[in-house]
């Protein structure tokens, strides 16, 4: 069973103590860029508290520190499932209805 999608949240920046709200459990998540709404990374995981906890969203320097200065602005979403065969299923479902959307606009 799917659950609804939560609202959008500012995606966390090292340094600043911001935590990640996210259901410890199979879902989907999606991340995007603040300022143009462009997809960054989705998928249907076991775990999204984590998966989200271990996104890579900027690069290393040779020192093992990321520059927080130019990490990108994204914002979050999750929606919680009862399996990850679910998740998997109403994510393959989305990306077939996007796609179906955007060939029509095209």
């Amino acid at each position: 069973m799917i659950s609804t999608w939560s609202e959008w949240k500012r995606y966390p920046r090292p340094g600043r103590g911001e935590n990640i709200e996210a259901p410890i459990s199979p879902g989907i998540y999606e991340v995007r860029y603040a300022g143009t709404g462009a997809l960054h990374s989705f998928e249907a995981v076991d775990n999204v508290a984590q998966a989200l906890a271990l996104l890579p969203v900027g690069s290393k320097s040779w020192f093992g520190r990321r520059d927080t200065a130019k990490l990108p602005d994204l914002e979050y979403r999750t929606c919680a499932t009862s399996t990850k065969a679910d998740a998997k299923a109403a994510a393959q479902s989305m990306i077939g209805r996007r796609e179906a959307y955007l060939s029509g606009a095209a």
